[in-house]
């Protein structure tokens, strides 16, 4: 059996860090940096960044800002943000980042997903799925910083991302984000059921309490 993962998700936004709650009221919290030299103490599995403002502006991953990041880094890091071609994947994983998340590009462009896979490695490909309730409280697929709709179900988006070589994928609740108040277990679990690749819980954590109780009752593979 692997062993559970315990993953810090940072959310860079103005060349700092900042924690939003359902994905609005960006509020700062320190330096990108500082908060890296602490997690190599805490000798934490993996750090994820996401750059919150990359995809929503159109702009091209932050190349001098992910060096910096991982020269930093003691442990395995993903980034996302902004990525659109394998030409920017390449030169990601060239500055030391040994996976790339892709969020918004994995609904307009799907096939990116296939392509990065066959080039850089299944394992080297996390599609970060963003869950909310829609107008009727159907949960859907958002896109754009939770902005647009996309009416995808999810469970079958895990299925199609699945098929074209998805390494890992990353559920996170837009509802649940910032709150501090649970993960939404029943949705992990429900997508665990339907899926072979590892699964990544994100949105809620406020207490050691929260990620027992996913581990326990959804058989997620890791939390962030």
């Amino acid at each position: 059996m692997l062993q559970k993962r315990i993953i810090p998700c940072l959310l860079l936004h103005k060349g700092g860090l900042y924690k939003t709650e359902k994905f609005k009221k960006p509020t700062y919290i320190g330096d990108p940096i500082n908060a890296i030299k602490i997690f190599n103490e805490k000798e934490v599995d993996e750090l994820m960044f996401l750059d919150i403002d990359a995809s929503a502006e159109n702009k091209e991953p932050n190349y001098k800002m992910i060096e910096d990041i991982a020269s930093e880094c003691f442990m395995p890091l993903c980034y996302g943000g902004g990525v659109k071609t394998i030409e920017q994947m390449k030169k990601i994983y060239a500055l030391g980042v040994e996976k790339i998340s892709l969020s918004s590009q994995a609904v307009l462009n799907s096939n990116i997903i296939k392509e990065a896979a066959s080039v850089f490695g299944n394992q080297s490909i996390i599609v970060i799925i963003d869950v909310k309730k829609d107008f009727w409280g159907k949960k859907k697929v958002f896109i754009n910083n939770g902005k647009k709709n996309t009416k995808l179900n999810p469970i079958e988006f895990v299925k199609q991302v699945e098929t074209l070589g998805a390494g890992e994928i990353v559920i996170n609740s837009i509802d649940n984000d910032g709150t501090m108040k649970g993960y939404d277990i029943k949705l992990i679990k429900e997508i665990k059921e339907n899926t072979k690749v590892p699964i990544v819980a994100l949105g809620g954590a406020g207490s050691l309490n929260h990620i027992t109780d996913i581990f326990d009752n959804s058989n997620v593979d890791a939390v962030a």
